[in-house]
């Protein structure tokens, strides 16, 4: 599994995400859990909302590994807070973000995250508030480093007028198929396309890359927004040749394709898997080492329905 920067240290190109682990059983958990080490993920993604309810998710996933000390320290675990779903809200104040992040590590039986991002904005945000909350987290040793989701350009630089924590992650949704971070720039100036439509203040990609910001690329290989997976879809039957043929070239599955698409970006992504099917898993992995051509990526890109001018 190839690695990427992330802040000051490395961490793999693929993620597994745990939003989906509520029903399966201890068994299933663990065998979820070593496929993905197996695979070189030793990355876990979580949300305090996982699950139907507060850290439901997280629950799960502790109390089916019951990890050693020796074993939570090999893993990066990393969750979100922000979302009141109870009250169809988003709070980062500074008691919800502090109340939140009590609840997780209790949830998942460990004194520290190693990450922590604010999950979608928040309209009300106070960035001082964020601060302080940051501040004790790290200076208490409960969060290692911070990042945001779903979060533009100028919504990262508010928070920076108080946050002094580096911001190392911003999770964005990004497949092929539903790719407006990256397709607006490729058509920009284009006037009358709407691909060239600048959305969410634009330059979301670029801005990451110049401020050493990780982008975590979720649903990765759904069509839309909670569309359904593009993969084996007679409405994407062209795309899917395209897939099928370069994953016979590269010898790997067609899920390992679309992970590819993601992970040759020179942004240097990650990839958020969101499978609960352990050879889904392997079989994702496994793209993260297929290095794409220039002309492959661009082929997958235009068989997808974007414009190449």
């Amino acid at each position: 599994m190839k690695t990427v920067p992330f802040g000051t240290r490395t961490a793999p190109a693929v993620i597994s995400g745990m939003m989906r682990i509520p029903d399966k059983t201890d068994a299933e958990v663990r065998e979820l859990y070593d496929t993905a080490r197996a695979a070189g993920i030793d990355f876990f993604d979580h949300a305090d909302i996982y699950g139907g309810g507060m850290h439901v998710c997280e629950d799960r996933f502790a109390s089916a590994l019951k990890l050693s000390a020796a074993e939570r320290a090999e893993i990066i675990l990393q969750t979100k807070c922000g979302i009141v779903p109870s009250e169809q809200m988003f709070d980062f104040s500074y008691e919800h973000i502090m109340t939140q992040v009590e609840g997780s590590l209790k949830a998942l039986r460990t004194d520290y995250l190693d990450v922590l991002l604010l999950h979608r904005p928040d309209a009300l945000v106070e960035p001082e508030e964020v601060a302080r909350a940051f501040d004790e987290l790290a200076s208490s040793g409960k969060v290692r480093s911070f990042g945001v989701s779903n979060h533009t350009p100028r919504q990262i630089d508010l928070l920076r007028t108080a946050v002094t924590q580096p911001l190392i992650a911003n999770q964005l949704q990004l497949s092929i198929t539903h790719s407006p971070i990256i397709a607006q720039g490729v058509a920009a100036n284009m006037s009358g396309e709407d691909q060239s439509i600048v959305r969410d203040g634009g330059g979301i990609v670029e801005y990451c890359r110049a401020g050493g910001i990780t982008i975590q690329a979720w649903s990765p290989f759904q069509a839309g927004f909670f569309d359904g997976v593009f993969l084996g879809d007679p409405e994407h039957a062209e795309l899917n040749a395209v897939i099928d043929r370069l994953a016979a070239k590269h010898g790997v599955e067609p899920i390992g394709i679309a992970t590819a698409w993601i992970t040759r970006h020179p942004a240097h992504m990650q990839v958020v898997l969101g499978t609960t099917t352990p050879q889904r898993v392997t079989d994702a992995a496994a793209g993260a080492d297929v290095e794409l051509s220039r002309a492959e990526w661009y082929e997958l890109f235009r068989t997808a329905g974007h414009i190449v001018p």
